[in-house]
């Protein structure tokens, strides 16, 4: 595998962009490119400003591919809270606007070449996103030139997204994506462990879902007002179904935060989040190994 270093990449201009619109570009690919081109998005505290890239989650999905793969991280804030500098939803667009210019940038000089995405835990949220975009037909390639999307742990998980192993409860704790993947449905593979509560919150756990959409509305794009309103729509529908308000008040009651606290103390103990290389998926294989035979089979 012709593993690239690690880059940072700030994306393409508006101006590029907008030529590979629909995969614009070389007809043929260039000698030297590769047959898939592989973009990986790690998750929160993987990487950062301040730190050197690493593959983290994703290191045993991308190394040892096929020497016709070219692979490249993703550097963005990879942060959660505030106080870290950059909020969730800004940090997520972030990785969103870089992997985007990575795909445009290779989709200019290799016209060819097919594309893989691939990400974990916030990683996989911006990776789904990106997919979404792709998928719906505004991304910056068309649909035909991605062989593979591949999603572990996604905060945005659909109970309709094509599930690899044991079916997880819910959806993701950010609430599904609104249209899902389109035209890149067929392509996309998500894994989620049961426990984990990033990509699995249960339906009439509203507490926690509100909470979701929060993260996820806090880029205050105004461009995004329609999905936020949709989503919220979504929250407030399946509430009303649970018992309205009342239900609500129910889950914010001092007996129910300290059930939900033992309940946050226990997943983080269990680390169902980063257990993802021993998870086991059917066949002896285990959710970053079916994802790396997977992918390495697009080549």
């Amino acid at each position: 595998m012709r593993l690239k270093k690690i880059v940072a990449t700030l994306g393409v201009s508006a101006t590029v962009a907008s030529g590979l619109m629909f995969g614009a570009g070389s007809v043929t690919a260039d000698p030297g490119c590769p047959s898939l081109y592989v973009v990986a998005i790690p998750g929160t505290w993987e990487t950062g400003h301040e730190k050197k890239p690493q593959p983290g989650m994703l290191a045993g999905v991308t190394n040892n591919m096929p020497s016709s793969v070219d692979v490249d991280y993703v550097t963005y804030a990879a942060t959660a809270f505030p106080w870290e500098g950059d909020i969730y939803g800004n940090s997520k667009k972030e990785a969103v606007n870089n992997a985007r210019g990575m795909i445009a940038a290779k989709a200019r000089t290799c016209g060819a070449t097919k594309i893989a995405i691939v990400g974990y835990s916030q990683g996989a949220d911006a990776a789904g996103d990106l997919a979404a975009e792709i998928g719906t037909g505004i991304g910056v390639i068309s649909p035909d030139r991605v062989a593979a999307v591949g999603l572990i742990s996604d905060p945005r998980r659909s109970p309709t997204d094509a599930q690899v192993g044991p079916p997880a409860q819910g959806a993701g704790a950010g609430g599904p994506r609104v249209g899902g993947f389109g035209w890149l449905s067929d392509r996309t593979r998500t894994i989620c462990a049961q426990d984990d509560l990033y990509c699995a919150t249960a339906t009439d756990d509203f507490v926690t879902r509100f909470a979701g959409w929060l993260a996820q509305s806090s880029d205050a794009n105004p461009a995004n007002i329609w999905r936020y309103q949709l989503e919220m729509g979504s929250i407030m529908n399946d509430l009303w179904a649970h018992g309205g308000v009342p239900t609500l008040q129910s889950q914010l009651t001092d007996s129910a935060n300290q059930q939900r606290a033992k309940d946050l103390e226990h997943f983080y103990k269990s680390q169902a989040h980063t257990l993802y290389g021993s998870y086991q998926v059917g066949g002896g294989q285990t959710a970053v190994s079916w994802m790396h035979n997977w992918i390495a089979g697009q080549a």
